[in-house]
């Protein structure tokens, strides 16, 4: 017995250093995010169930220079989504809802071709077909005040893009849908709704649905980003979200919200059975469904969602057969997360994984803003010939840069940037559209004709462009060449 309880000792010695390795490298892998300007928020990780490391990086304001803790509440953005599901799944158990019946049998209001086709699963699992509010509509919606019904009728009741169950396209529509079928189901407000089944029966204090009236102690503000640095992000009325988006929470509250699942306290486990199967593109209800490296085992099962709302980015992770939890909350743009907080994850299994890079794009704006053309060109060279391995070469962050100097008339400075993508994504059609574009501007028509061409070239020798950018591509192509070809013949 002596023996047992000094290997159960030594064994709990050894996973109390191992947490403590783990914590040390989080913590270095994340110093590095922040010291390169691409995180500024909270985070949290569970190993097994057991906190092992949390610290909040940067400001939760600016302004005031207020930092970031663990208890800062951000908005949770689409992370919201897997609250929705799971007071659908509750209403699902409790037989007030059937997962294939009919949208027509929840909201008799919403229109009957539409609402007699699409099933509660097809709206859980974004194949209903009906188009997404956020990308039809877009910032015009940001400062009205809409009530629930009013959201759905006048904004998520368009005709279907596709027939329900065949395709899966990702749609706030269904999930501001869910929302008002809970409330009318229920004869309650969403928010409500949310407080009863969730948050009191999980101690979660620190978690709501937000609204820009209510004084919120701890909130944090929302910023943009450009490449002149950090401005306060544009207003945004939580009532637009709504169930697909509106709720804010502390990386804290997220834990709580992580050990009830595992309890039969808010769901049973065959309904999470059911919300973590993936269906069309890995995604089940209210969380996609992954799969990652996990050292003598090929791969080993993760449920995740992330969030993005004006001025906040968001990360769970949850590894279900071990018990591990990964939380990112920021409170600016940040499309490094999901790769963080895999890094992370890779970390918790000792695997290899890539250390986080600077973005070049930043480095040469900067010299771009303050010192011009020429001296970006020769840092470029230095960057390109001797610390590639250093820097991350982002295509898309180049291209919108170029776009920032071409829009305030600075034709140079953009053509600079353009032929910086250029030469790191040769094989990329874009990149020689957006330099032909710049010439086109400039007046250097020749070069502007080289470089459209190019672009036709390359459509044709690159098969996985998407056919839809692909047709704009060569419809904007051909259109701009047809006029320097007439241009040449004056």
């Amino acid at each position: 017995m002596k023996l047992l309880a000094l290997f159960i000792s030594f064994l709990m010695l050894f996973s109390v250093v191992f947490a403590d390795d783990n914590a040390d490298e989080i913590d270095k892998l994340l110093q590095m995010y922040v010291d390169y300007g691409q995180f500024n928020g909270s985070v949290l990780v569970a190993e097994k169930g057991n906190i092992i490391y949390k610290k909040g990086f940067g400001y939760a304001d600016m302004e005031w220079e207020i930092p970031n803790t663990t208890n800062t509440k951000f908005r949770l953005a689409s992370v919201s989504k897997q609250f929705t599901a799971t007071l659908i799944m509750q209403l699902v158990e409790e037989g007030k809802i059937k997962l294939d019946g009919k949208l027509s049998s929840y909201l008799p209001y919403y229109r009957k071709d539409t609402g007699d086709k699409v099933t509660i699963h097809q709206l859980l699992t974004h194949t209903s077909g009906i188009p997404s509010y956020t990308n039809r509509y877009g910032g015009e919606l940001n400062r009205l005040t809409l009530e629930a019904d009013s959201l759905v009728i006048n904004y998520c009741s368009d005709s279907l893009e596709f027939e329900p169950g065949s395709q899966y396209s990702y749609n706030n529509s269904g999930y501001a849908i869910l929302g008002a079928i809970i409330e009318h189901v229920t004869e309650k407000s969403y928010e409500q709704v949310l407080q009863e089944r969730v948050f009191e029966p999980l101690g979660m204090k620190n978690s709501g649905y937000d609204n820009d009236q209510t004084l919120l102690p701890n909130r944090a503000s929302g910023y943009a980003k450009d490449f002149t640095g950090y401005q306060n992000a544009s207003f945004l009325d939580m009532s637009v979200p709504y169930a697909a988006g509106a709720l804010y929470s502390t990386v804290e509250d997220l834990y709580l919200w992580d050990r009830g699942l595992y309890k039969d306290k808010i769901l049973k486990q065959s309904s999470l059975e059911k919300m973590f199967t993936p269906e069309m593109n890995h995604y089940g209800y209210g969380w996609g469904i992954y799969y990652l490296p996990a050292g003598d085992e090929d791969s080993i099962k993760s449920v995740a969602h992330s969030g993005g709302i004006n001025g906040f980015s968001t990360r769970i992770m949850r590894i279900l057969k071990d018990q591990h939890l990964i939380v990112a909350l920021a409170n600016v743009p940040n499309s490094i997360l999901p790769a963080m907080v895999e890094k992370i994850a890779a970390i918790l299994y000792e695997q290899p994984y890539e250390m986080p890079k600077k973005m070049a794009s930043d480095e040469l704006a900067k010299i771009l803003f303050e010192e011009g053309v020429e001296t970006a060109e020769k840092r470029f060279r230095e960057i390109r010939d001797n610390e590639r391995d250093s820097y991350w070469f982002n295509e898309n962050q180049f291209n919108n840069l170029g776009y920032v100097f071409l829009q305030s008339g600075k034709n140079a400075e953009a053509i600079a940037v353009f032929k910086f993508n250029v030469e790191i994504h040769p094989e990329s059609a874009n990149v020689y559209d957006s330099l032909a574009e710049a010439y086109m501007k400039d007046g250097q028509n020749k070069e502007a004709i080289t470089n459209y061409e190019k672009t036709l070239e390359m459509l044709d020798k690159n098969q996985r462009i998407p056919e839809a950018f692909r047709e704009r591509l060569r419809t904007g192509a051909e259109h701009s060449l047809q006029i320097l070809y007439e241009q040449q013949k004056k």
